[in-house]
């Protein structure tokens, strides 16, 4: 029987039996995979939004659709750049900053859980709104207001609950989830003690949709969500930092706290500029970012690819709530069956692998 012999110490002979050693992929490689992977998601997301355009009662084919937006004169153009652009337009706008903001908390809390919705930051800009609803203040600034308002306090309250010497990630999803059951119960009574007018207008805006979203909304919502990206972008270092771990990121003289409580705020306010807009959209943020990872094939949450996921999800999610179903339906709907689904495949497999 011939012995298998391994490499020899200094030789450098290789032995048989020995399986070949497996070349690392090289880091240009894998970039280039990653800047492919994410231009396929923003092309793939307007292709979608090209087709979009051409749906619904009066159907338009692309090159109908690209003339409109050209600037030709026409029927087309009032039906594309006047009903239909500012709803796609909105979808990825807001997909784009759900999925942004599921990012940065996915990142922080070091786990595919960790997203606002789940947290509870959602349904907390959710009650700051229908408080202004109830109220009798309708106008959109002061929803948005409200709906930011109670976004943040909701982050500060799990916070300060969460907070033990410092923030633990699966601590502060704990208590998120606590915090979100009393804020439905909350929510729950609200509606009740209202008119039945204004509960039923609070309850349709409360399952998340993008029918009401005008040029109007949509351009301050916007504008404000770019300069909330700009800030994403800014902190996406020390959010990198953090995600080795509080020691590793005070070894590179970041102070975690601080940036740690900047980026919720930010994360945050993200979410509440969206719920404000469209009311609470739920689980683009909990699926977009680990969507984007595994496309991308990164070993963190990607911030960009994250974002151009959301975008994607929430514009798919809404075509399926125009086109697809017998009747139209609020896109929160969608997103909440998709959404369900996913949470549980994601919850099967966490078990799996800890089993």
């Amino acid at each position: 029987m011939t012995a298998g012999t391994g490499t020899g110490p200094g030789t450098g002979t290789p032995t048989r039996g020995a399986p070949p050693a497996r070349a690392p992929r090289p880091r240009s490689a894998l970039r280039r995979h990653r800047v492919t992977a994410t231009a396929a998601i923003a092309l793939v997301a307007l292709v979608v939004g090209l087709v979009a355009l051409g749906l619904g009662d009066y159907p338009l084919s692309p090159l109908e659709v690209l003339r409109a937006l050209g600037g030709a004169d026409g029927p087309a153009s009032t039906i594309v750049l006047g009903w239909r652009l500012p709803r796609v337009l909105a979808a990825l706008v807001f997909g784009a900053a759900l999925g942004a903001s599921g990012a940065v908390f996915q990142s922080l809390t070091r786990n595919p859980l960790g997203s606002p919705d789940v947290i509870g930051f959602s349904t907390g800009a959710y009650t700051g709104a229908i408080v202004v609803i109830v109220s009798g203040a309708t106008s959109t600034v002061g929803t948005a207001a409200g709906a930011l308002v109670g976004g943040l306090g909701t982050a500060l309250v799990v916070y300060l609950l969460a907070w033990r010497g410092g923030v633990q990630g699966l601590r502060l999803i704990i208590v998120g989830i606590g915090v979100t059951a009393v804020l439905h119960s909350v929510n729950s009574w609200l509606l009740l003690r209202a008119q039945a007018e204004v509960a039923l207008t609070a309850s349709f805006w409360g399952a998340g949709t993008l029918a009401l979203v005008s040029w109007s909304e949509l351009v301050p919502a916007a504008a404000l969500l770019t300069l909330l990206g700009v800030a994403v972008a800014v902190l996406s270092r020390p959010l990198r930092q953090l995600e080795l771990g509080d020691d590793a990121a005070r070894s590179h003289g970041l102070r975690t706290e601080p940036a740690r409580l900047a980026l919720v705020v930010v994360g945050v306010a993200l979410t509440a500029v969206v719920t404000a807009s469209t009311g609470p959209i739920v689980f683009v943020a909990l699926a977009a970012p680990q969507l984007a990872r595994r496309l991308v094939r990164s070993a963190g949450v990607p911030l960009g690819a994250a974002a151009l996921a959301g975008a994607l999800l929430l514009l798919v999610a809404d075509v399926v709530a125009q086109h697809v179903t017998t009747s139209p339906v609020p896109v929160g709907l969608v997103t909440l069956v998709i959404g369900g689904a996913y949470l549980v495949s994601l919850l099967v497999g966490e078990s799996r692998r800890s089993s």
